[in-house]
């Protein structure tokens, strides 16, 4: 069974990037949300295998999807990687302290790291 990558990320051009990539590289499964009020709902409906993670979100934003994944225990153990340009001492210590597996500042990372983080999640 293809493992299932779930992406929240209200930029529709890098969500699209991001899933290109993915997809071009394996077989992953790759659901998206634009929100975080769909990220959650996402996340409960097909229980991916790792969530990629925006901090900036219309609605809920990333600190507050990461708190309600981490508070289900159907959820709670899915790694989540926060994809951020928000990349200050304190942003990343406060996902870090929600549960996040991992802290990527966008613009430190190319679309293959960003892939490359995830393929090693995953295995």
């Amino acid at each position: 069974m293809p493992k299932t990558i779930l992406i929240v990320e209200d930029d529709t051009i890098l969500r699209d990037l991001i899933s290109r990539k993915l997809r071009k590289d394996s077989d992953y499964e790759i659901v998206e949300a634009v929100d975080g009020e769909e990220g959650i709902k996402k996340a409960k409906e097909k229980k991916p295998n790792i969530v990629l993670l925006d901090l900036i979100l219309p609605g809920i934003d990333g600190f507050g999807v990461l708190e309600q994944l981490k508070k289900d225990s159907e959820l709670a153990k899915i790694p989540v990687v926060i994809l951020s340009n928000l990349g200050q001492k304190e942003e990343i210590e406060k996902g870090m302290k929600l549960g996040a597996t991992d802290f990527l500042i966008k613009a430190h990372f190319t679309l293959s790291e960003i892939t490359k983080k995830v393929k090693a999640l995953l295995e």
